[in-house]
């Protein structure tokens, strides 16, 4: 018997599609215009060596308003867009894992577990090769710390220039990574990002669905589900970064860097900078991960309300 105030979890076969994807576009592309400065941070502070450029996140945010504007925040957002792609392919494949493993078992946290690692396999497959853009894009503006590549300067009329900012760097960086590296070149950390994203997966899902549960138990039965689930997706992502973070701050450094190791990497950077350098860019991540956590709650929770077919509507508690 299902606990009384417990928070009953749409499924896939529960929803319309047609507004579940076009609903969905719109919640993914402002969720990550939202949280991309803070994103571009986290990037900037794994990739430096030691503390070469920033002390930390509030740090490297200050230099990077005041020497590169806000548009400095959001160098490579417009590449970064085409992860829209990804998004809606993670949702999918998410959804249908968890229909799939629902027919095998009835565990929850199984469930999660599997949907979760699966559909970041298939979403990385697609976002690799756009990451590895747009964190070299991230990494211009830093003279001499930049990464491996380098958008070419352009003598250009001030409104040529505005026009062909994102777009005309994209090239540049993309020209020169195929030219050093071939089509590979933009798999450069494809593991490592397997690796990272894949656990990062596999642990949000069953977590956010624990904490969720947990507050639903602790809060009072006419507490608004919502709000139980905009607290349990923060959580969920502090705890799911901490565990994930050494790995992600490999997945920077083989990207930006152009390494082919991810041991390597890791060991060098453990005699390097020590077991500290594992917790680099962590708060960026976590102040990152956590209005993302909160956007995505609510967005896809609501999505996915919104999205029940009709005679559903009044079965599911808000």
């Amino acid at each position: 018997m299902q606990q009384k105030g417990a928070i009953q979890i749409i499924e896939w076969e529960d929803l319309d599609k047609r507004k579940f994807y076009s609903l969905g576009v719109l919640m993914t592309l402002g969720t990550r215009a939202t949280v991309y400065p803070a994103s571009l941070i986290r990037t900037r502070l794994q990739v430096q060596k030691g503390k070469a450029l920033y002390s930390g996140t509030v740090d490297a945010f200050c230099k990077i308003l005041r020497a590169e504007g806000v548009r400095g925040l959001y160098r490579g957002f417009m590449v970064n867009t085409f992860t829209l792609v990804s998004g809606q392919a993670y949702i999918t494949t998410y959804e249908l894992a968890r229909r799939h493993v629902s027919r095998h078992s009835s565990s929850n946290t199984l469930k999660s577990v599997v949907a979760g690692g699966a559909a970041s396999l298939v979403a990385q497959t697609i976002t690799v090769p756009i990451d590895v853009v747009s964190q070299h894009l991230m990494m211009q503006g830093q003279g001499e710390h930049s990464g491996r590549f380098k958008a070419k300067p352009k003598m250009m009329l001030a409104a040529a220039a505005k026009r062909r900012l994102t777009f005309g760097q994209t090239r540049d960086i993309s020209v020169q990574i195929f030219a050093a590296d071939g089509f590979r070149g933009f798999y450069r950390g494809y593991v490592a990002s397997l690796l990272t994203y894949i656990p990062n997966s596999a642990l949000w899902w069953p977590f956010y669905h624990f904490y969720a549960e947990q507050l639903s138990v602790m809060a009072p039965s006419e507490c608004p589900h919502l709000i139980l689930q905009a607290l349990a997706g923060p959580m969920a992502a502090a705890t799911a970064s901490t565990i994930t973070n050494p790995m992600d701050v490999v997945r920077a450094r083989v990207q930006v860097e152009g390494r082919s190791s991810v041991v390597d990497t890791f060991k060098q950077l453990l005699a390097e900078e020590g077991v500290g350098a594992m917790t680099k860019g962590l708060s960026a991540r976590i102040i990152s991960s956590t209005p993302t956590s909160v956007l995505i709650v609510v967005g896809y929770e609501t999505l996915k309300r919104l999205s029940l077919r009709d005679e559903l509507v009044q079965s599911r508690r808000w």
